[in-house]
């Protein structure tokens, strides 16, 4: 961008699971912004990639699970700039775990509470010394889901922790109002990523429907929540905003169970298809 509308150019940010999906396109949409970028990350692959792509960027192989890991990611952070105004904790996965509540297993629960919540905590709470000496100012972006604010069967504990989400969002946004650190949350609903690759999966029967399952028409991209981050990282656009969570997700949310029918402008609650191409159906 070569005018500095945004008022983001030369500001700090750290993106952790910036390697693909939703974490890449908001490292990509940042640079391109003028921010100058530390991105966690532990795929050799995407590692390699980013390295490549942004040679400017500070990559740094970690594991945001891990305490250790976190506190060496943020002096690398420290030692680079010396500074940290923007926070995205990008990382969250299902980690395919699907079953019935009744038959799950605590060993499922804490896989899923470290990469889904337990990470967030201790990535937020190391950078924060950082973000404050920064400030005043700064924002934290928490990447939920639209399960956060709907049922999902099958997948109980996982929408639990992004639920949370939602709390802590709302309440660190409370706590850090009079350091100007504004602390929200974006809820997307299902993108295209690396963990799902939704749009070519879906049935060649089926593909015609993706126009009715979405009131806009499409699954998502990982820009689209690109986007709603570097909104929420712009002061000059988001400076009032903070304790939200932002939903993107083509409409879904707002249309509950409705759906628009194949070719006439009815819609229906009830289900029209056999099969999605995300969902497992034996």
């Amino acid at each position: 961008m070569t005018d500095d509308i945004l008022q983001v150019a030369g500001k700090v940010a750290l993106i952790t699971g910036g390697g693909a999906g939703i974490g890449r396109a908001t490292a990509d949409l940042f640079a391109e912004a003028g921010i100058r970028l530390a991105i966690a990350e532990n795929d050799p692959t995407r590692l390699a990639d980013l390295r490549a792509a942004m040679p400017d960027a500070l990559i740094v192989d970690a594991d945001v699970r891990d305490r250790d890991d976190v506190a060496r990611l943020i002096q690398e952070v420290e030692d680079r700039f010396g500074r940290l105004d923007i926070l995205v904790n990008n990382v969250g996965d299902y980690l395919k775990i699907t079953s019935f509540f009744a038959d799950s297993t605590e060993e499922e629960w804490e896989a899923l509470y470290g990469v889904n919540l337990l990470h967030m905590f201790r990535v937020t709470k190391a950078a924060l010394p950082l973000m404050k000496k920064t400030g005043p100012g700064g924002a934290i972006i928490n990447l939920s889901t639209v399960e956060a604010f709907r049922g999902i069967p099958r997948a109980t504990v996982y929408a639990a922790f992004k639920s949370a989400i939602t709390g802590f969002t709302q309440s660190l946004a409370v706590e850090l109002g009079a350091d100007g650190i504004r602390v929200n949350a974006i809820a997307p609903e299902t993108t295209d990523t690396a963990q799902i690759t939704a749009d070519s999966k879906v049935p060649l029967a089926n593909r015609p429907h993706i126009g009715t399952w979405f009131p806009m028409g499409r699954f998502g991209r990982g820009e689209d929540s690109a986007g709603a981050a570097l909104y929420l990282a712009s002061e000059r656009l988001s400076g009032w905003v903070t304790g939200t969570s932002m939903v993107v997700d083509g409409g879904v949310l707002a249309a509950g169970a409705w759906m628009r029918m194949q070719g006439k402008d009815t819609f229906t609650h009830l289900p029209i298809i056999a099969a999605d191409g995300y969902t497992d159906i034996e």
